[in-house]
């Protein structure tokens, strides 16, 4: 993530992701398309490849349809492809962005393709973490300046010799390497190649009771099965960042945001005033994405399940009639 936001798959999926409905096309006008297909009210979202995010989608996608009668169309794709689809009009909206300033200037300020949608009421964190397991028995652990001290009990196969930070997919854009190098740190970034794999893997170290540094984040549901300390980086200060490769700081923290086509977001009616209205805490999200990811819900159940627990909540979110 440039500007510490998770980067998805940069190849775009014609398919939903975990069940949701298909997309049933890659292709669109240029920009400002209506929201209806086949004489039907349709809703296109993206559905991003972690589970805090697609849960978001699958409780809106939830209501929208069963609630204002719409059909809801759902898209995975990179996080830079979906802004690019948004300012086309290839989809209408983006429920969870992590910070996107180079995209936000092109299509927000400059081309008005693409509006603000206001907070999604989740602050996102990335960091470096290790499990409270091995924090407790080394302590210092928890600051950057004592890692190469630990480095050797971070090694694995595949770390060449050097302490592992594990990573997720080697899509999601990191300041990883960059700190390992502007810090001097005896470490290594290797990727278990998705969400999914980082999270067996963690599962499997946290059940040896093993010792692992990993490039996490939150909110995240896993965060209530293994317990996580963050690893204190050097302090964030605004513009820290801006030159890559020289990046010696650690991440801030990011209310999450929603996205929205301009054209949609003007004339979308009822769906449009529904995603502007959508607002949920980090504990909801977590409590859809547990379900889908631990207790192996497919996202319909999982948000029909919370709809019909949470009646108060997105009553709140519906147009005013």
């Amino acid at each position: 993530m440039r500007t510490n936001t998770r980067k998805l798959r940069t190849a775009t999926a014609c398919a939903a992701a975990l069940g949701l409905l298909a997309l049933s096309g890659c292709t669109a006008a240029e920009t400002g398309r209506s929201s209806v297909v086949d004489g039907a009210k349709t809703v296109r979202l993206t559905v991003p490849s972690w589970v805090g995010a697609q849960a978001n989608t699958a409780v809106a996608a939830y209501l929208l349809e069963e609630e204002l009668g719409y059909t809801v169309k759902t898209q995975q794709m990179g996080e830079v492809l979906a802004w690019d689809a948004l300012s086309r009009g290839n989809i209408d909206g983006i429920l969870e962005d992590w910070g996107h300033p180079e995209e936000e200037k092109r299509y927000v300020d400059t081309k008005k393709t693409v509006v603000r949608g206001g907070g999604l009421g989740v602050t996102g964190h990335i960091g470096w973490f290790v499990p409270k397991y091995y924090a407790d028995k080394h302590p210092d652990v928890t600051d950057w300046k004592n890692l190469n001290t630990y480095a050797e009990d971070f090694r694995t196969a595949e770390s060449g010799g050097k302490g592992e930070i594990l990573e997720g997919s080697p899509d999601y854009v990191t300041n990883d390497d960059a700190l390992i190098k502007n810090l001097n740190l005896d470490l290594k970034t290797t990727y278990a190649g998705s969400e999914a794999s980082q999270i067996t893997a963690m599962q499997k170290y946290a059940k040896a009771k093993k010792p692992f540094l990993t490039y996490w984040w939150t909110p995240q549901w896993l965060n209530a099965e293994i317990e996580m300390v963050e690893v204190k980086l050097p302090e964030y200060k605004e513009g820290c960042d801006a030159v890559p490769e020289k990046i010696a700081c650690g991440y801030p923290e990011t209310p999450l945001q929603k996205f929205f086509n301009a054209d949609f977001a003007k004339n979308g009616g009822e769906a449009a005033e529904f995603l502007k209205n959508f607002r949920w805490t980090t504990e909801q999200q977590n409590e859809v994405a547990l379900m889908i990811a631990d207790e192996k819900m497919a996202p319909e159940a999982a948000a029909e399940k919370w709809v019909k627990a949470n009646e108060p909540t997105w009553r709140a979110w519906m147009p005013e009639k």
